[in-house]
């Protein structure tokens, strides 16, 4: 199974050739020589990045049995991301060891599974942090009167659906003429028919 080296920096401005000194060495050690690098130049913020991108392809089809970085910071700069492509590697049996911060998640090394576990737990609870915020604010927002969710782009067709049921013309011809879809035509339709019918003055008209 084979072996990938995982570089970033986040402009190139800087190179690569440091965290590849350090990861090739640690390969050596222990013997690893089936073993691809792969680069990115691009701020680690990025979520989609064409380097990890590809890795976690390769991961995703067996074909990586671990993954070798520098620094967890290399990998992701945001824990919730960093808990994802964890998550993901964990799920795909490729073990993620970060050189400089002792860190080995393989099957056989008890405190790095330990370690993974840990990181996991942390960036579930920052994950119920932002959701609590978000209901929080949703349930202010709506507390001030605010509406909330998609405007209803159908009452703007109302108006001129109205005008045509009060002329006689049913759905299908009334969805031909405005250019709206026949189920969004019906639906107009069944409200303009509903007020005419709890509004005798509008009857009158026609």
């Amino acid at each position: 199974m084979r072996t990938a080296i995982y570089t970033r920096v986040s402009t190139d401005k800087q190179a690569h050739d440091s965290q590849l000194v350090e990861l090739r060495d640690y390969c050596k050690r222990r013997n690893w020589s089936d073993i691809i690098e792969i680069s990115d130049t691009i701020s680690g913020s990025k979520f989609t990045r064409q380097g990890l991108d590809a890795m976690l392809s390769q991961v995703r089809k067996g074909r990586l049995s671990r993954i070798v970085i520098y620094k967890l910071d290399r990998l992701g700069r945001s824990l919730p991301h960093l808990a994802q492509i964890i998550s993901e590697l964990s799920s795909n049996g490729t073990a993620l060891i970060c050189c400089s911060q002792g860190i080995d998640t393989s099957d056989s090394n008890a405190a790095g599974r330990l370690q993974l576990g840990v990181l996991m737990a942390v960036a579930e609870f920052e994950r119920e942090i932002i959701r609590e915020r978000v209901n929080a604010g949703l349930a202010a927002a709506k507390a001030r009167g605010r509406k909330l969710g998609r405007p209803n782009t159908l009452e703007q067709h109302q108006g001129a659906v109205a005008s045509l049921v009060l002329q006689g013309k049913g759905a299908r011809l009334i969805s031909r003429e405005l250019g709206l879809p026949l189920s969004s035509t019906c639906k107009l339709v069944r409200m303009v028919r509903a007020s005419t019918e709890s509004n005798p003055k509008i009857r009158t008209m026609s």
